[in-house]
């Protein structure tokens, strides 16, 4: 698995917010319909806004259930990384993202089971064999090459982590 560490500063998660369903396998058909619902402009006045790394348009789940319950809640926001002095239009929501370490796992090939796989093997072959273990923060997935149907995409999988 294609993983490395990253000392990041604090940063902003800024876009459009949600809460919905956790579905663990397949597309989440809340999460489509959330980002289908914004106009195409909304996408480009995103892009245009975001200035930090992770970069481009992000997927980002916030508030799990510490289990990863399969129906829970969680905050799904579409947007952006910007740092913290960057002006925010007032229609968008926040998520401030404190300084901390991040495993950043690589994927690429059909999506979205091969970013579920990662997150599955990550689980199960990563962090055991590591010295991190997950910590409070929002997990995003940024999207490095998708085609443009979405089947098949490169994406990294950012993870905040600790010692452990």
């Amino acid at each position: 698995m294609d993983t490395r560490i990253v000392d990041h500063p604090a940063f902003r998660l800024v876009g459009h917010a949600a809460r919905v369903p956790l579905i663990h396998q397949g597309i989440n058909p809340y999460i489509q319909q959330h980002i289908a619902a914004l106009p195409a402009e909304e996408h480009l006045r995103l892009k245009a806004l975001g200035n930090a790394e992770p970069s481009g348009l992000l997927a980002v789940s916030d508030d799990l259930d510490a289990d990863y319950d399969e129906g829970s809640e969680l905050t799904y926001l579409h947007g952006v990384a910007v740092s913290p002095s960057t002006p925010i239009p007032g229609d968008l929501d926040i998520i401030e993202v404190p300084a901390g370490s991040w495993v950043v796992l690589r994927t690429a090939g059909p999506h979205p089971q091969t970013l579920q796989n990662a997150w599955t093997t990550a689980a199960a072959a990563w962090f055991p064999f590591n010295p991190w273990r997950l910590r409070p923060g929002p997990e995003i997935v940024a999207m490095l090459d998708p085609t443009n149907d979405l089947r098949i995409a490169t994406c990294e999988l950012w993870l905040p982590v600790e010692p452990a």
